[in-house]
């Protein structure tokens, strides 16, 4: 068991049998009664944000997460087969677990995953990546009725929106984590 002094950015909560990830926290002191911690947490399997206030010297749950680099191989079904490149060891990856990230996965794409006593809890994209267009609808010029984009199709069959000039065929870097088109790549 650890204590709230043991709390720091980035480090795993155990809390009612959920694991909840310390996005930021503060030590208070305040001039009346007992010091407490503030803590900001997202669960890691759904992504709730809550707030949560520790007394000072409270004891805490501290899970063990190893975020290791893996390379997303290819899909399987329901699963995704991840290599890791330290020891070549795959392992497979369920769609809930792999969730939003499988709309830019390409097949030998780095990625980091977080496991918790070698369950995986989630996989971290790089913060943007490049795909190719595969279908979108020619631009013509002076249409603005969409105010300048379109819908286009990606290699890995997710829609994003892009400028009107984007043909089939062009490569883009599209931001992972909204899903927004970030510009064209040479």
């Amino acid at each position: 068991m650890a204590s709230t002094a043991d709390i720091k950015n980035g480090v795993v909560l155990s809390i009612d049998g959920q694991l909840w990830n310390v996005i930021e926290f503060q030590h208070v002191k305040p001039g009346k009664g007992g010091a407490f911690v503030r803590t900001k947490l997202k669960n890691v399997v759904s992504g709730k944000v809550v707030d949560r206030t520790y007394n000072a010297g409270a004891k805490i749950d501290i899970e063990n997460v190893d975020r290791r680099d893996f390379t997303y191989l290819y899909n399987d079904g329901d699963n995704f087969v991840f290599m890791d490149v330290a020891d070549y060891d795959q392992i497979n990856v369920g769609a809930a677990t792999v969730g939003d990230a499988a709309n830019f996965l390409l097949e030998n794409q780095q990625v980091q995953i977080a496991l918790n006593n070698g369950n995986p809890l989630y996989v971290e994209l790089p913060a943007s990546v490049i795909l190719e267009i595969t279908y979108t609808e020619p631009g013509l010029q002076g249409d603005r009725s969409s105010a300048g984009t379109k819908a286009a199709t990606v290699e890995t069959g997710y829609e994003i929106q892009v400028p009107l000039f984007v043909e089939t065929g062009t490569k883009v870097k599209v931001d992972t984590r909204t899903g927004d088109y970030l510009g064209r790549v040479n």
